[in-house]
Formats: structure tokens, C-alpha cells, sequence
């Protein structure tokens, strides 16, 4: 799961950022309202994290703006703002969380998991392609009912492109889903991991190129 912080206080942003990759999530920073806003538009979140106060752009107006827009993202405030017309603020404009500081990391971390679990993002835990299975609450890997170890990184990579099966993914998109916004777009770490996938999932040496196929100067496909 990928989740951007939109915060400008140092402290809170390692104390949350420590705990979230503690909980093998994947993390983005931004320092204000602005920049958040303008990442989460533009890039793949499962959750965003925005204090009420922030620099050039208010939490508001960003919810705002995310909720405008094609993002999915849900939306939690973290505050230490407690005025209740805020909070009926920020839940108006679609927030789907408001936790005032201070606060505990069980306490983010237990939101976090009921925002989750919401109706509207509640979906089977199963994905499938073929022989190979992904549970992507037990984050396990199958094919052909063997159990088949993938790093982290590994496994995000396979269940994007299987939750994505038929479509062709650029190695951009593969990128900005799996890793943060730090990581270098020049490098060759997606090739790298989709080779490690294909060598970890065939069963033959003539298989490797059929699990996931390079598509010439587009990007790589599972297929349905």
C-alpha cells in the first residue's frame, strides 16, 4: 500500500513515516499544500495523510482537490486543530478520517486499517492469472498451488501488474505505484525485479518471457 504524508512538521513526519514502513507500506513526503495536493492528483496513493495547517495551500483545500479529481485515494486528516466546525469541514468535503493530535502510532495504524476496510474499497482478497495466485491480505504468492517467496518489492510489483492484467504498463507506471518519489527513474530497477519475478515463478526456462511479456517500447503485460 502506498501513502503520501502532506505535513511540514519534521517531527511528526518521521514519527509517522517510521511506523508506516515499519508496516511495509510504501511512503511519500510532501511539506505543503501545494505540492501534496499536486502528487496526489498526479500520482497512484491508496491513502493521504494532510494536516489542517499546512504551507502556501490549507488541508481543506487539498481534500478538496482530491476529491475533485480522478485520484481514489482516501483521505485522512491528521490535526492538531480539534474545532469541530473543521472536522465537519474536512468530513463535508470528504474526508474519510480526522485524528487530532496528539496521537498514537496503534491508533493511525488502526485507522489506517478501517479506512481499508470500507465498503467502497473492500474488494476480494484473491487475484488471479492464470495458475498464479495472489492473497493480497496474507501478501503470499501460488502458482500451481506452490508457494513461491517474493521480496516486498517483489510482490508489489507482481500483484500491480496481475490487478492490472491485460493492460499494458509502462515501467513509469510500474515505478510510481511500487516505489517513493525519491527512487531514480533512470535506473533499471524495474527491469530488474520483473527479471527476478519471472526467474521465481517459471517452472520451465522457456517460460520466463511468457509470465510477464515485454511489450517493445510500451512497457509489459500479464494477460487475462
Amino acid at each position: 500500500m502506498k501513502i503520501l504524508i502532506i505535513e511540514d512538521e519534521e517531527k511528526t513526519i518521521e514519527y509517522i513515516k517510521g511506523s508506516l514502513l515499519n508496516n511495509s507500506y510504501v511512503v511519500d513526503i510532501a511539506r505543503d499544500g501545494e505540492t501534496g495536493s499536486f502528487m496526489a492528483r498526479t500520482n497512484t496513493y491508496d491513502i493521504v495523510i494532510v494536516d489542517f495547517n499546512l504551507p502556501v495551500k490549507n488541508g481543506l483545500l487539498v481534500c478538496k482537490e482530491i476529491k475533485s479529481s480522478d485520484s481514489k485515494a482516501a483521505v485522512m486528516f491528521l490535526s492538531s486543530n480539534q474545532n469541530i466546525k473543521n472536522k465537519v469541514l474536512c468530513l463535508d468535503a470528504g474526508a474519510d478520517d480526522y485524528i487530532t493530535k496528539p496521537f498514537s502510532l496503534e491508533e493511525l495504524n488502526a485507522r489506517i486499517k478501517v479506512v481499508m476496510r470500507r465498503p467502497k474499497l473492500v474488494e476480494s482478497s484473491l487475484i488471479t492469472s492464470g495458475d498464479i495466485v495472489i492473497d493480497t491480505k496474507k501478501q503470499t504468492v501460488h502458482k500451481a498451488e506452490k508457494s513461491i517467496y517474493l521480496t516486498r518489492t517483489e510482490y508489489d510489483v507482481l500483484e500491480f501488474i496481475v490487478r492490472n492484467k491485460g493492460m499494458i504498463l509502462s515501467r513509469g507506471m510500474i515505478m510510481e505505484h511500487v516505489w517513493s518519489a525519491n527512487v531514480d527513474p533512470f535506473s533499471n530497477t524495474v527491469e530488474a525485479h520483473i527479471a527476478n519475478i519471472r526467474r521465481k515463478i517459471s517452472t520451465r526456462i522457456e517460460d520466463k518471457n511468457e509470465i510477464i511479456k515485454n511489450v517493445a517500447g510500451r512497457g509489459y503485460i500479464i494477460s487475462p
